[in-house]
């Protein structure tokens, strides 16, 4: 699976949010999207999803144009994971992941067994078989998280895009989900995440791309993008990148804001 972003623009109505932006990631890489608020990360987002209407350039998967894709077509491909989030209703775990097989239904039909079975898989998958038969509304934060994560596995995607997965999340709920987005592109999915912390990126990141003011768009390599001088510029403050070791012996980078 390649997804391939070729000078799109994005937007609402009459108005350009971002525009003549291009990327590609493929099966294997997780592409990291940073940025500072309010420069249309969400927007690129829901025009990949279908939910916006792209304004010009293309989004091509495996070299073929989504523009014309159903929204079933588009679930079938694409797992959309949202920041953490409490439903009106208080499902039961097993059924918020089961939810995610609507795609694969026609109209009116119930999940037949197959579908508890990948349910029940992805659910394994993520090691939280625990929490099957708990209340959604009822869990932690980061609990929540997964069971999202599960869920947009039960579609059986060839890509996930997920907004913020570690938003309100705890420093340790955050470094466990980011093990499981590794271990998801390990398994041959591509993956397109945002973030608002630039560490994330040298934990989990094949590329990176940053969204500046001013439709600015850089992609490259974690050590290309994620510098001091780019982040400075994209973020407005001052901050140092350091170089530490992991446990495994492994060089590693982290970024530090200065406070003046």
């Amino acid at each position: 699976m390649k997804l391939e972003v070729k000078n799109a623009i994005c937007g609402y109505g009459t108005s350009i949010i971002v525009k003549n932006i291009s990327m590609n990631v493929s099966s294997g890489e997780i592409l990291c999207l940073l940025g500072p608020n309010g420069v249309g990360k969400t927007t690129f987002f829901k025009t990949i999803l279908g939910f916006l209407k792209l304004k010009g350039g293309e989004i091509l998967l495996d070299g073929e144009n989504i523009h014309n894709w159903s929204r079933k077509k588009l679930a079938k491909t694409i797992g959309y994971v949202p920041q953490a989030h409490t439903p009106p209703f208080p499902f039961k775990v097993f059924d918020v992941v089961l939810m995610g097989r609507t795609a694969h239904l026609s109209m009116f039909s119930s999940p037949t067994k197959e579908d508890m079975d990948i349910a029940e898989e992805a659910i394994n998958t993520l090691k939280i078989s625990y929490l099957k038969d708990k209340v959604y509304t009822e869990i932690s934060g980061g609990e929540r998280q997964m069971v999202l994560i599960a869920r947009a596995l039960a579609q059986q995607p060839k890509m996930l895009i997920m907004d913020e997965p570690t938003s309100n999340l705890d420093f340790g709920n955050q470094i466990r989900v980011l093990e499981q987005i590794n271990k998801l592109s390990e398994r041959g999915l591509a993956v397109v995440m945002t973030s608002h912390f630039p560490n994330h990126a040298f934990l989990c990141s094949t590329k990176v791309a940053l969204m500046e003011k001013s439709n600015v768009f850089t992609v490259g390599s974690v050590n290309e993008v994620v510098t001091e001088d780019m982040l400075k510029k994209a973020y407005g403050i001052n901050v140092k990148i350091i170089t530490t070791v992991d446990s495994n012996g492994q060089q590693i980078k982290a970024c530090i804001p200065m406070i003046n």
